[in-house]
């Protein structure tokens, strides 16, 4: 059968093997053999009756093995993802059980879709990108690679998350607005009109108070 590992090992980690577990339960042809952490001193630790294996180096020529990321800021998420590419590793979307995800979602791969989540109809997202729980995404929506949905996370239709962004607990868009690539949303926030890159946005209406 074929291993899961998990690339991280801290909370948010840890939901996501509650996500990979739940799979399994369902049916899932794979088993979760743990997580991988660069931190040494968290090596050999135990998180909910699954091992830190090592450093993500010791992945490298393993057979029959695939990976998933558990780290939730999309920058982290990112080099963990580079890294794990350049050891030739695969990687695994993973869908939980009670998310509603309509035939008509695109999922790319190392996508996590949490507890509770519902997606409707003509939806893409992209690679790497993570939606927490009781996030819900209307129709035509756009989500691009790496970003993270923290729970709650409202979008309403036709909405585009360019890549990398990171939108806060229980922020929530109108209908058709844009935000632009590594963009951070703050929670509750409510975005009525586009938002550019590089930027952070908070409050309601969302405004911007920092551009990087």
């Amino acid at each position: 059968m074929t291993g899961l590992v998990i690339l991280g090992a801290g909370g948010h980690a840890r939901e996501v093997a509650d996500v990979a577990r739940a799979c399994i339960e369902a049916g899932a042809p794979f088993e979760l053999l743990g997580f991988v952490d660069d931190d040494a001193n968290m090596h050999g630790r135990m998180l909910h009756e699954g091992p830190v294996l090592g450093p993500l180096a010791g992945l490298a020529g393993r057979k029959n093995l695939v990976v998933v990321s558990g780290i939730g800021s999309p920058r982290g998420r990112g080099r963990a993802v580079a890294a794990a590419r350049a050891l030739g590793l695969e990687f695994r979307t993973l869908v939980h059980p009670s998310a509603v995800v309509t035939r008509h979602v695109q999922l790319g791969e190392g996508v996590v879709i949490t507890a509770g989540c519902v997606l409707t109809n003509n939806i893409r997202v992209g690679a790497h990108t993570h939606v927490n729980r009781m996030t819900t995404i209307g129709h035509d929506c756009v989500v691009g690679e790496l970003v993270h949905l923290a729970p709650g996370v409202v979008l309403s239709g036709n909405v585009t998350v360019s890549d990398g962004c990171d939108i806060g607990t229980r922020a929530c868009t109108i209908q058709g607005v844009t935000i632009g690539a590594r963009t951070i949303v703050g929670a509750g926030a409510v975005v009525i009109r586009d938002l550019p890159q590089d930027c952070t946005a908070v409050g309601v209406p969302a405004r911007v108070i920092e551009t990087r």
